[in-house]
């Protein structure tokens, strides 16, 4: 019997009894379809923030005040001194004040993120602006009392009018909107669009907090970030008296660690949702003893016209590896389908590799394999003579 033939005698008992099949193969089509989806979607997450992270530059360090004590002993100003004091390292500083506001409008309000920082932000993290302009350096030195917003804030609080030189209340001051910034994620609520951007000596006042716990520095060129990264540490270690009060990471070493983070994650919940396919195998196997306790007269009856041992070995062997195929390929495209609705829902554009969608096909196969050796080894030692006496 060939290949062939023993495909075409799996498909026809797999038709005969179709919602025993169905429910035979709904732990492999729920198994791949969750290691499709949640494999995909941490990945195009993953995609995402590399891509956002890319966007400021190679050569870009990372500054995180972490120590309590020695935050209020830094001085923003000193640090920009410094930044500025060495050219031939640094292009610009940046430093970053973050928080919660309302932003409000005549009856309209959001609940928005803040982010107080300086006109070199626009460059160092990609900013590009719909209307209006940024920060400038005497909106800093003069604790102005402006803002740029981003596309879901218009949205929520203008609609679709022009907003420069326009006022809104945010925490119950009133700032002047100078620039609105290019949609970047779709305008909606928690995204890159739902931001307001002041100038951080306005931040500071507003949110009562005058400290400054992240710099972002863009340094002068890839080649030297190791270079620049050394002096940074030197110079904070000497401020805040110790190396253990702030983290300085290179653009290259955070990709590093949120890849290496991400990677962790996909395994574990790939390996979590593979589980589910090692139930659909002892599924299929479960399956394939009833079908050769059934099976057992017409076992009989081939092995007693000529049929050998590996015949019907191969016959049950490859009718599981059918039923396991077949719901590998229903699970891709019900995976396909969930991991493009939690794009949608998450608002992130997601991708399904081919990789993922071998590695599940595989896998399944392996699946078919594993689990139905017991049931088709069992059937071809059967003796033809007891199983013609089967009732």
């Amino acid at each position: 019997m060939g290949i062939a033939q023993a495909v075409r005698m799996a498909i026809e008992s797999i038709s005969a009894n179709k919602m025993r099949s169905f429910l035979t193969t709904l732990g492999i089509i729920i198994g791949v379809a969750a290691v499709i989806a949640l494999v995909s979607v941490v990945d195009s997450v993953t995609n995402m923030i590399t891509d956002t992270l890319k966007t400021m530059g190679t050569n870009s360090i990372t500054v995180m005040i972490t120590g309590r004590n020695s935050i209020q002993t830094l001085n923003p100003d000193k640090f920009i001194k410094f930044v500025q004091e060495n050219p031939d390292l640094y292009d610009s500083i940046s430093p970053n004040v973050s928080g919660n506001v309302v932003a409000k409008l005549g009856v309209n309000n959001v609940h928005t993120s803040l982010t107080g920082t300086t006109s070199t932000y626009k460059d160092t993290n990609n900013v590009k602006l719909s209307e209006g302009r940024f920060l400038n350096d005497l909106d800093i030195d003069g604790r102005q009392k402006v803002v740029v917003i981003g596309t879901y804030i218009k949205k929520e609080l203008f609609g679709e009018e022009s907003t420069i030189d326009k006022q809104i209340k945010i925490n119950g001051q009133t700032f002047d909107v100078i620039g609105v910034m290019e949609e970047k994620q779709g305008s909606v609520s928690g995204g890159n669009d739902d931001v307001v951007i002041m100038p951080y000596t306005t931040a500071q006042r507003l949110i009562k907090d005058t400290r400054v716990r992240t710099y972002t520095i863009q340094g002068h060129s890839s080649e030297t970030t190791k270079q620049s990264k050394e002096k940074i540490s030197e110079f904070l270690t000497k401020e805040l008296g110790s190396s253990d009060a702030f983290v300085a990471l290179s653009q290259d070493e955070i990709l590093e660690q949120v890849n290496t983070i991400t990677g962790t994650m996909s395994m574990m919940l790939g390996g979590i949702a593979a589980i589910s396919l090692i139930v659909g195998g002892i599924g299929i196997m479960n399956i394939m003893l009833v079908s050769v306790t059934e099976r057992t007269r017409e076992i009989g009856i081939r092995k007693a016209i000529g049929a050998k041992r590996r015949n019907i070995l191969i016959q049950f062997l490859i009718e599981s590896i059918v039923i396991s195929l077949i719901g590998g390929i229903i699970g891709i495209a019900l995976g396909y389908g969930i991991t493009k609705g939690l794009g949608v829902i998450i608002d992130v554009k997601t991708t399904v590799s081919v990789g993922v969608i071998t590695f599940a096909v595989v896998f399944s196969m392996i699946i078919g394999v594993f689990f139905g050796i017991y049931p088709a080894n069992k059937a071809s030692k059967l003796n033809p003579i007891e199983a013609l006496r089967y009732e």
